[in-house]
């Protein structure tokens, strides 16, 4: 082993190691990469070019335009209490079924999510709308929060979805593509959970709680004209974003372009939008641009170090002619995501792990739309387990320290959604057309 690869493999094992003391994982990445290709070149100057290269170039392709747009618009209709809409037309459907609230939660996320591409959003939404809901009609503190903390991570698996995105920048994959790809994968997903929801409110009672009958304080019957005007609008735009791509009437930052402005009209119709509220949706998209924008430069310049030190060719050599062949690869992969989820963050795992498997998967000839979905279902389910379920603490953040639900109570309640999310993983492994058949 070269000296070159030897500082590559122990900066990984350093920036593991900072990123768990608490280093935010872009500085991280950015310093033991500029260190790296210091040390390997022996000269600062080289590691200094490198760093303004990928400074200026990792962000400058016209496809970054996407992410403001799809932030924005996210924001946009968090602003406009769209997911509240639909939950209370969802709750007005289901509300005579079993555990019908929780399905009535995870439709109403399934279509947030097809207009937003953040699982935070979703969680924060959700669990000030659907909790409260919940608990009032006699549901479990679990359940109630296990199903908002379930159903948020459809925010990230559903087109539009940021780690998508992500995803698509670091394998150079289009971005339209692993849109389209990710429907078929998050619609299982949503009935998955719904079937799932179904099934323990008969054979597991305790856990779901929950009555049927309607009681004296519950909300007026809609009319199906004021359900219309509540539901209409949202998946208008549902169509709009996404039927777009579909037919290729518009490219990924184009139908960013078109949400946001349809967010924006609908958010001004429904007189939900004021200046100051408006200026911050934009301040707040501008922030998460920035650190995402921040993220992807880390990452290029992460893969850069790698690439000068043998650390990947090293990988993809020791992985072809392992034996273990591309299932193995795969097994392992999954179980270090896996692994990984209960430290980290998602972006963080994917900015780690996908430059490292990247020469191996290529030289496998896998189809990295496929894979990309496999990834994102497989990071996913680290927003749901301890200690590090960000979901989980965006939701106990978000009903705040005077709420009896402990940190114990949201892992217990999602516990049952992690497993049902692993199953539908191992479904579209099992079966790839379930995200490449509408491409």
């Amino acid at each position: 082993m070269s000296e070159a690869t030897l500082i590559g493999l122990v900066s990984v094992g350093l920036m593991l190691v900072l990123i768990y003391a608490g280093m935010y994982v872009a500085v991280a990445l950015t310093l033991l990469s500029f260190l790296g290709v210091w040390l390997i070149r022996r000269d600062i100057e080289i590691a200094s070019n490198l760093l303004a290269l990928a400074v200026n170039d990792a962000i400058s392709d016209y496809i970054f335009g996407v992410i403001p747009l799809f932030v924005l618009m996210g924001l946009l209709v968090s602003v406009a209490d769209i997911g509240k809409d639909t939950f209370d037309v969802a709750n007005q459907l289901l509300r005579r079924v079993r555990g019908g609230l929780g399905v009535a939660t995870v439709a109403a996320n399934a279509v947030f999510a097809a207009i937003t591409g953040i699982s935070i959003a979703s969680a924060a939404v959700f669990t000030k709308v659907a909790v409260p809901e919940m608990l009032r009609h006699g549901y479990t503190r679990r359940f109630s929060v296990g199903v908002v903390a379930g159903s948020s991570v459809l925010g990230m698996l559903i087109p539009p979805s940021l780690l998508l995105i992500l995803y698509g920048v670091l394998t150079e994959k289009s971005v339209g593509d692993l849109f389209i790809a990710g429907i078929i994968p998050g619609v299982l997903l949503a009935v998955a959970y719904a079937i799932g929801i179904v099934v323990m409110g008969r054979l597991w009672p305790s856990f779901v709680g929950g009555k049927a009958a309607a009681s004296a304080d519950d909300p007026p019957l809609m009319s199906a004209l004021e359900m219309a005007g509540k539901i209409v609008p949202v998946l208008l735009l549902v169509a709009l974003v996404l039927g777009g791509l579909y037919g290729g009437l518009f490219t990924a930052v184009e139908a960013g372009a078109v949400g946001a402005a349809g967010a924006l009209v609908l958010a001004i119709a429904k007189r939900r939008l004021g200046w100051q509220s408006l200026w911050r949706v934009l301040v707040e998209t501008a922030h998460i641009t920035a650190a995402i924008c921040f993220l992807i430069i880390a990452a290029s310049l992460y893969s850069r170090m790698l690439a000068i030190s043998g650390v990947t060719e090293l990988l993809r050599s020791l992985i072809v002619d392992s034996g273990f062949g591309f299932w193995g690869l795969l097994a392992i992969y999954v179980a270090v995501v896996l692994v990984l989820g209960t430290i980290l963050d998602s972006s963080s795992i994917m900015l780690i792990t996908i430059p490292l498997v990247l020469p191996a998967l290529v030289g496998f000839g896998t189809d990295l739309i496929w894979f990309g979905i496999v990834t994102l279902l497989a990071v996913e389910i680290g927003l749901l387990t301890p200690p590090f379920g960000i979901a989980v603490f965006v939701i106990k953040a978000t009903l705040g320290p005077a709420s009896p639900i402990t940190l114990n109570d949201i892992f217990a309640g999602a516990l049952p959604f992690a497993a049902i999310m692993f199953l539908t993983l191992l479904a579209v492994i099992a079966f790839p057309w379930l995200a490449t058949g509408l491409l």
